[in-house]
């Protein structure tokens, strides 16, 4: 799999240690082993995406192995539908934790390429330096610096991106795996934060330019009780900042029970 000039969408190649094309725009790749393809005219912000802190949070939640079970499923799913994949892509692949689990289950059957892509820099960070025999990089999903038509298996769990970036990017008979909450994600966190909390909607099932191949929920319940998993937990959340000190340290000494609700679906390109 090859990289895209972020600037002029030319072929980039690596020589040493940057990779550049042929207008001569240059991307040096960094001693952890990625490179960054987010240019700074093209960022939203000074650093986006997830900060260091909600990073760590996250990695050390899932390291731990409470959504073991969710990437078990989705390792399943890809043996399933894409059990010849060579190339795969992990689209807001954060820590990559999802990456290289889903990497090491499609490896012992068959030889393939993983690269994730992530617009945070400190996840990327990690992720290339804790599994240096992926490729990663940080860039937009919205701009994908990835070949058209040369990906034969994407997952993309919560992370947002553009339709036709993923129409572009995947090769004929693509499959990709979307992960997103179900309607029941989280409501126990919600009841303590609203007065009416609203389930999530449910998925239509519905991408441009996909066939839907397969959709089910995976529900199964979240038991913490050891206090800095419990902060680590709070701290990855959308709802992390509606909980007082108070109402954090009240969960952490009383345990927190939780319904994790996900919405997995299997598309497959259309063209």
């Amino acid at each position: 799999m090859h990289y895209l000039c972020p600037l002029c969408a030319a072929p980039l190649a690596l020589t040493e240690r940057t990779w550049g094309c042929p207008q001569q725009h240059q991307f040096d790749v960094a001693k952890e082993g990625y490179v960054n393809l987010l240019p700074v005219q093209k960022k939203n912000s000074k650093d986006p995406g997830d900060n260091k802190q909600m990073m760590f949070a996250r990695r050390e939640f899932l390291n731990a192995g409470y959504y073991q079970g969710l990437s078990d499923r989705v390792n399943e799913l890809a043996l399933e539908f894409a059990p010849e994949t060579k190339q795969i892509l992990d689209i807001g692949c954060g820590e990559g934790y999802y990456s290289q689990r889903l990497f090491y289950s499609l490896n012992q059957h068959h030889n393939c390429n993983l690269q994730g892509i992530d617009i945070s820099k400190s996840a990327i960070k990690y992720a290339a330096k804790r599994y240096p025999h992926l490729q990663f990089c940080v860039a937009s999903a919205y701009e994908m610096p990835i070949d058209a038509q040369s990906v034969d298996l994407a997952i993309r769990i919560y992370a947002p991106s553009k339709i036709e970036e993923l129409h572009r990017v995947m090769a004929n008979g693509g499959i990709l795996i979307t992960v997103s909450p179900g309607p029941l994600h989280h409501f126990a966190l919600k009841k303590q934060i609203y007065a009416e909390p609203r389930l999530h909607p449910e998925s239509t099932a519905h991408i441009l330019g996909f066939e839907c191949l397969h959709q089910e929920r995976l529900q199964f319940q979240l038991e913490l009780t050891h206090t800095e998993h419990i902060a680590h937990f709070l701290e990855m959340t959308p709802y992390a900042w509606k909980f007082t000190d108070a109402q954090k340290q009240l969960l952490a000494s009383q345990g927190l029970n939780c319904e994790l609700d996900f919405q997995i679906e299997v598309h497959r390109i259309s063209r």
